[in-house]
């Protein structure tokens, strides 16, 4: 189980706090996006502005890490009760100094930005921090996960959409052949507008091409239960508070997912 952006209902999403709170929910690692800052640093954020989750305005691009730092990253979180309130502000985290606080977290790193200079900044900070055994990389940028793949070939990375696109058409032929795919995940959400992605054929497929397939965003335990006795491998949830207990509940009851 991910906190998608560390658990973004329980705390301000790619904060320190958030990640904090959504391990200590029991979490097996967090989500998180990266963008680059003005100094090549990876930061933590998902847009490529400031405005809808800090205090101040503008493109991120703009600052530097240590400028990011100091500006307030929790200012628009709205906590779901009082008991999840922000006692303190915190800036923008550094993607190297959340490695080095959860040294133990299981970590998706989505590429916001559609530059390979990121993937190179990624793929500089995860194997300086002995992480590559533990990160999985992702972007909805072809661009940017070919640069990392050529760059960082031992790093885990996930599917492209255009990727995830292909393997779901698989899924609805039966394709028959065998595949080697340079991808050795799928984070998708459950559908995509009209389109219905996770199917147990979709599941079944991404299987065969030896492929995890970890799904955002789901917060309600009831969908959390179905799509784990679908077979899916991981959930990426908002609430890891709520999907951690349901996670539980659904291994205790001993019912084993379908085979492929």
């Amino acid at each position: 189980m991910f906190a998608h952006r560390g658990g973004s209902k329980i705390g301000p999403e790619n904060t320190c706090l958030a990640l904090t709170r959504g391990m200590a929910a029991g979490a097996d690692g967090f989500e998180c996006d990266v963008r680059l800052a003005a100094d090549g640093v990876p930061v933590l954020i998902h847009d490529a502005t400031l405005d809808r989750t800090t205090g101040a305005s503008g493109p991120v691009h703009a600052h530097t890490s240590a400028a990011l730092a100091t500006i307030d990253a929790t200012c628009r979180f709205e906590p779901p009760d009082a008991s999840w309130a922000v006692a303190a502000p915190e800036g923008l985290p550094r993607l190297d100094a959340m490695l080095a606080r959860f040294p133990e977290a299981r970590v998706i790193v989505e590429l916001k930005d559609d530059d390979p200079r990121l993937a190179d900044a990624v793929a500089r900070v995860v194997r300086e921090a002995g992480a590559l055994a533990r990160v999985c990389a992702g972007s909805f940028h072809q661009a940017v996960l070919d640069r990392l793949r050529t760059v960082a070939p031992a790093m885990t990375t996930s599917a492209s959409r255009r990727e995830a696109q292909w393997t779901l058409a698989r899924s609805w032929v039966r394709w028959p052949f065998p595949m080697s795919p340079p991808y050795r995940a799928f984070q998708v959400p459950e559908r995509a507008g009209r389109l219905h992605v996770v199917t147990p054929a979709f599941v079944r497929r991404a299987h065969r091409e030896r492929a995890m397939v970890q799904v955002w965003t789901v917060d309600a335990p009831e969908d959390i239960r179905r799509l784990l006795a679908m077979g899916v491998d991981g959930i990426i949830s908002d609430r890891p508070d709520w999907a951690v207990p349901a996670r539980d509940a659904f291994v205790n009851t001993g019912v084993r997912p379908p085979s492929g």
